[in-house]
């Protein structure tokens, strides 16, 4: 039997005056997770209302694509350097879609 599919929300705010690199660092993650195998998707969204704000919307085919993900040396690289940059811990939570 196949692993059930997992949704991630990663909820990401900036340091004030940190709002570009952190942008620009969770813009790098993209293209490289994108290609990750149990990737389904892998969205960025920042709000309208505040540029320190940042939202990851992700979908993947398991919790052990997911487990494989959080080892990638990029993602590693981006968490050493998220208490510079982020003014709170990274906000993650686990969803199974259900309807």
């Amino acid at each position: 039997m196949s692993e059930q599919k997992l949704t991630v929300l990663a909820r990401v705010t900036a340091k004030p005056g940190c709002e570009e690199e952190v942008f620009k660092e969770l813009c790098a993650l993209v293209a490289p997770t994108h290609a990750e195998a149990g990737c389904i998707n892998y969205d960025l969204h920042r709000s309208k209302d505040d540029p320190a704000r940042f939202f990851l919307y992700e979908n993947w085919r398991s919790r052990k694509a997911l487990d494989e993900h959080l080892e990638m040396p990029y993602l590693q690289a981006f968490r050493q350097k998220a208490p510079e940059l982020l003014a709170e811990p990274l906000d993650i939570s686990f969803w199974d879609r259900v309807a």
